[in-house]
């Protein structure tokens, strides 16, 4: 056989970070505070194998064919009525299911997108929607996060000198505005209104990515920033933090004219119409508040548990914002250390988490990093924050 030439891959592929692998095959012993995954005991197994059962029985025919069974009405229906509780209220022609948040982020990202566009993230960011933003080759640009959410006015500040030609107009800003990953916070109403405002004013879009809304841990929901600004915003959710990742169903909800171009772009055509159907009849077969409240009350358990081992092996060592539902704790070091080296010793010790320059555009060490309270128990989380104290205490040590 002939020695293969070198192959020329895609271009697009250049520096985009591969992030989130959180050393679990090479560690198999790891307490994963990296996995922003639900805890096991989340998933309601028992009905969602009656339901598919009851979807190849009653509608195997259809449901296995390329175009799907009736279940694909009746979970549009369901995410139409479930989006008037946050002030969104739509026909189910402005709804597109797509296979899980990520798809859609990237499917919107390359309909609103040429390469060199600008776009606008917040610091620090969700490292999926970097690498979608990446991939359609647009130019980034991230503005800072505090204790409510984008600064908004710092936006506001530079929407103002792209008017004037003093720097590219971003064809959208890319918000998750309940529970933000990883910094835990949320957008403020008033900052709600104000970037729906400014999206009007400006000609641009904003992606609402609201994948942890039903995880609210005190009972108070916001409004959407689409309903302050619906010809402006294109929101989304998904069923992987209510039901299971595993089935890769969430949603889009746009104008119908944005949808028809996104669908162009959606190359797989329909999303998992089995799956479509098999939820629809989950969805019918259980009481959903029912079964969030038990599902909201583990997150919230292994959420105290994490604040209360910071507080205990940590004391005053270091901050966060309490989060008040999500899957996640956004952890902030004094200013000298480095969460990246934080990262390596901590894994020889048997814990993960991801570090902070996972989060932003700019490749330097950081002292910040993620923790994730979802998938662990309580006696796994206050195992593995005494070890990282440990970690970081002799590290901190050996420095001085």
């Amino acid at each position: 056989m002939e020695k293969l030439e070198p192959f020329s891959f895609s271009k697009r592929f250049e520096g985009v970070p591969l992030i989130g692998s959180a050393f679990a095959g090479e560690h198999p012993g790891l307490i994963p505070l990296a996995f922003g995954f639900p805890y096991p005991d989340s998933f309601s197994i028992d009905e969602l194998a009656e339901s598919s059962v009851s979807a190849l029985r009653t509608a195997g025919t259809e449901a296995l064919q390329y175009s799907g069974g009736p279940g694909q009405k009746k979970v549009l229906e369901w995410i139409r009525e479930r989006s008037r509780l946050r002030s969104i209220h739509v026909d189910t022609d402005h709804i597109l299911i797509t296979s899980g948040s990520n798809q859609g982020i990237d499917l919107v990202a390359r309909t609103l997108t040429d390469p060199g566009d600008a776009v606008w993230v917040d610091a620090p960011v969700y490292f999926g929607a970097l690498r979608a933003f990446y991939l359609a080759q647009t130019e980034l640009t991230a503005f800072p996060v505090d204790d409510q959410g984008l600064r908004v006015d710092v936006v506001e500040e530079a929407l103002i000198e792209a008017a004037a030609g003093k720097r590219a107009m971003p064809k959208f800003i890319y918000v998750l505005p309940n529970y933000h990953n990883p910094a835990g916070v949320s957008l403020s109403v008033e900052r709600r209104k104000k970037l729906a405002e400014l999206a009007y004013q400006y000609n641009f879009y904003i992606i609402e990515d609201d994948a942890y809304v039903e995880l609210n841990f005190g009972g108070e929901f916001l409004p959407s920033i689409y309903s302050f600004g619906p010809e402006r915003v294109i929101y989304m959710s998904t069923f992987s933090k209510i039901v299971a990742p595993g089935i890769r169903m969430a949603w889009v909800i746009s104008d119908p004219e944005v949808l028809s171009r996104i669908k162009i772009v959606k190359t797989d055509g329909l999303t998992s119409v089995f799956v479509q159907e098999m939820i629809s009849r989950f969805l019918e077969k259980v009481d959903f508040e029912a079964h969030l409240k038990p599902l909201v009350e583990g997150y919230r358990l292994r959420r105290d548990a994490m604040v209360n081992a910071i507080h205990e092996f940590f004391g005053d060592e270091v901050s966060f914002e309490k989060p008040e539902g999500g899957f996640f704790l956004w952890l902030t070091f004094p200013p000298e250390t480095d969460t990246t080296e934080l990262l390596h010793e901590a894994v020889k010790a048997g814990v993960s988490f991801v570090d902070g320059k996972s989060f932003y555009l700019e490749d330097k060490p950081t002292n910040n990093l993620r923790l994730a309270f979802s998938f662990c128990d309580e006696k796994q989380i206050r195992e593995a924050i005494q070890k990282l104290a440990e970690v970081y205490k002799k590290q901190k040590n050996a420095v001085r």
